[in-house]
């Protein structure tokens, strides 16, 4: 059955949950929850990826995520470091972590992907076509699953070269970096062509804008947690490997559903 990936936000300003487990404390004993609920992974973040954030100094980021993975990777927990810095990825790496997360695939740092090599670390490579700050003005595609697909080639490639096993590479289709609500729903629904290319599928809905926006302006939490439990099923249905995800307990119960279903 696919996996689940357990959100992490030790951030004070991510767009959903931001602020709610920056401390070191709250954010352990969140990921504990998370496990307890099912996540196969705990997916730690320090720097905020929304439309519109800011960069954070690496220092900063090191202090919100450090304590964190060094907590939960002693309970014995696979724990991923969702980072665009490849200073912090290595940091990471010797703390406990055993996967980088990065959402540019490799793009927002030159060091990013030796430091991967060199770690011994999986790597998920994200679709990226820039920073959050101006990242819309990028969502201009034609065929938008065969250029994501296409640009992501182009990452794996970069990857390899860099000394990275394909067994260690991970791919995501970056559902809300530079793409419009529309070209989000195209690629979920043209996830084969990112399944063609070969490695594992990771694939991240969770309350991002485009099913707020489905839902309408009055969406709660709750509501935007079924959505992305709806469309997390979905995905597995497609190929995906993974699933990244604020909720863990309702995308469980969506997957438990789904293999029923299928069995």
């Amino acid at each position: 059955m696919t996996s689940i990936w357990g959100i992490v936000n030790a951030t004070p300003d991510s767009f959903s949950d931001g602020g709610r487990y920056a401390d070191v404390d709250a954010a352990v004993a969140h990921g504990l929850r998370l496990r307890a609920d099912g996540a196969a992974v705990l997916d730690i973040g320090g720097e905020s990826t929304r439309p519109g954030a800011e960069r954070v100094p690496v220092a900063e980021e090191q202090r919100r995520v450090l304590p964190v993975i060094e907590r939960l990777a002693a309970e014995g927990i696979p724990v991923s470091v969702d980072t665009l810095n490849a200073a912090t990825a290595a940091a990471a790496v010797r703390a406990g972590a055993r996967i980088v997360n990065d959402v540019s695939g490799g793009l927002a740092d030159p060091e990013m992907l030796a430091a991967v090599a060199e770690s011994g670390a999986d790597i998920a490579l994200g679709h990226w076509r820039g920073p959050s700050a101006d990242m819309y003005a990028r969502a201009e595609y034609v065929r938008v699953g065969r250029e994501v697909a296409g640009e992501l080639r182009e990452r794996i490639a970069a990857a390899a070269a860099a000394g990275i096993a394909p067994a260690r590479i991970i791919v995501d289709p970056g559902i809300g970096f530079a793409k419009t609500a529309a070209q989000n729903w195209t690629l979920l629904h043209d996830l084969a062509d990112i399944v063609s290319l070969g490695p594992r599928v990771l694939v991240g809905t969770s309350r991002k804008r485009f099913l707020a926006d489905l839902l309408g302006p009055d969406a709660d939490e709750r509501r935007k947690d079924l959505v992305t439990a709806v469309t997390s099923a979905l995905a597995a249905r497609a190929g995906a490997w993974a699933v990244r995800v604020h909720d863990v307990a309702s995308t469980r119960d969506a997957l438990a559903v789904l293999d029923a279903w299928d069995r």
